[in-house]
């Protein structure tokens, strides 16, 4: 498993955005998982920013299935990893269960400057080494 911390970013969502529309042009399937609070937004922010350029995406809640057609989707939104919505990567917004995500092989994970997240991205760190994964740090600010 190869993780790439991205640190002290002010924006997350904003960036978050920008890396999915890189991989969406690329070709690769990614889950993002995150709090239902920070899907909620990021899921507004793919409908309305950039004005008329929607990025095709699925949210699936907690507890919900994949729908059948769920090869068709490239960008999945998700509170927890599904087994059925096989990804290239995942973008991980906040999710704490490292150990779930065992599975993927690339991993990029955006911390922003808020101490309490920052705090919270420090312990996924430690778990991600702990797991054996192949860390690598990209600080986006001086502050980070």
């Amino acid at each position: 498993m190869e993780v790439r911390f991205f640190t002290g970013v002010e924006q997350p969502l904003a960036f978050a955005a920008r890396v999915l529309r890189k991989k969406y042009r690329e070709g690769e399937r990614v889950a993002v998982l995150a709090p239902p609070a920070v899907l909620a937004r990021l899921d507004q922010l793919l409908w309305t920013d950039p004005p008329l350029d929607f990025l095709p995406h699925l949210r699936l809640r907690a507890g919900e299935a994949a729908p059948a057609d769920a090869a068709l989707t490239r960008l999945w939104l998700l509170e927890q990893p599904v087994p059925a919505v096989a990804c290239d990567s995942v973008l991980n917004l906040g999710f704490q269960d490292v150990a779930a995500l065992g599975s993927y092989g690339r991993i990029a994970d955006i911390v922003s400057l808020d101490p309490e997240e920052r705090a919270a991205g420090q312990q996924r760190w430690r778990s991600y080494k702990a797991a054996g994964a192949e860390l690598h740090h990209h600080p986006q600010n001086a502050g980070a």
